[in-house]
């Protein structure tokens, strides 16, 4: 209760600031903006609660001596590997198009940086948000597996105030959100799930130029398209909203759980 009252009023801090920035700002600049308030505000409400509990931040799941260590860049190809796996069978399947190159010359460096930035700050504020403090203090009480599902669904059902987004790509959302939580458990920290998280936002904005929870934005290496049934291909919504995906996660987990099969988080401590 603590803790949501110091987010609340840190919330409402951030809302102002949000306020006063320029009338007309650019769109994608003030979402980003938010994202790092946002991850600002959670982090310092979790080091006020690292002080009263004396724990450590990366108690809560984000060690910053690991900051984009192995683990982020394991999280991020497997990631790039898994969706362009998902859309090569889009394309067998014959509804999925990859389409041509869109981008030429230092374009390509200069959008995809930009998207790599944007995403790396939208995944470090969402899975510290929905899998950091809230998960570690939720599972001393009611276990790990329990608050992991609830924390999850509560991550998917903020996808519905998406403009485009579906009820399908909700519950996929919630079903991605059970494999981070389980990448976190094996993995041990946070780090590989921020990886993993960015890298598929990246590839399916950027690289391949497909929607991205409904939305399909400018500046994107290829010109890929969708075909075929919704059900099937996700359609506006994107591969969240495929049925394809609620397999492919399934999968992703199957082939986490016999590659890492030890559990690291959360560390127990000793009583002494």
């Amino acid at each position: 209760m603590v803790f949501i009252v110091i987010v609340l009023g840190l919330m409402v801090a951030k809302t102002i600031l949000i306020r006063m920035l320029p009338h007309g700002s650019d769109q994608a600049a003030t979402y980003v903006v938010d994202k790092i308030l946002k991850f600002g505000v959670f982090l310092l409400a979790s080091w006020i609660m690292a002080k009263i509990e004396a724990r450590t931040i990366a108690d809560y799941g984000l060690p910053w001596r690991q900051m984009f260590s192995d683990q982020f860049w394991r999280g991020a190809v497997i990631a790039f590997l898994c969706l362009a796996g998902f859309l090569t069978a889009s394309r067998v399947a014959g509804v999925f198009r990859f389409g041509e190159i869109a981008l030429h010359g230092s374009e390509i460096w200069k959008w995809g940086a930009l998207y790599g930035f944007g995403f790396i700050i939208v995944a470090l504020e969402e899975e510290f948000h929905y899998r950091g403090y809230g998960l570690y203090t939720l599972s001393q009480g009611m276990g790990f597996w329990p608050a992991a599902i609830l924390l999850s669904a509560i991550f998917g059902f903020s996808h519905l105030g998406i403009s485009g987004e579906n009820w399908l790509g909700v519950f996929n959302a919630s079903m991605g959100g059970l494999l981070f939580c389980l990448l976190l458990r094996r993995s041990g920290n946070l780090w590989m799930p921020i990886g993993f998280h960015a890298s598929w936002d990246w590839t399916q904005t950027y690289f391949y130029g497909v929607p991205d929870s409904g939305h399909s934005l400018p500046g994107h290496l290829l010109n890929g398209n969708f075909l075929g049934p919704t059900w099937l291909t996700g359609g506006t919504v994107g591969p969240e909203g495929s049925v394809l995906l609620t397999l492919l996660l399934v999968l992703f987990w199957l082939c986490v759980s016999a590659w890492l099969r030890e559990t690291h988080y959360p560390k127990q401590r000793s009583l002494k």
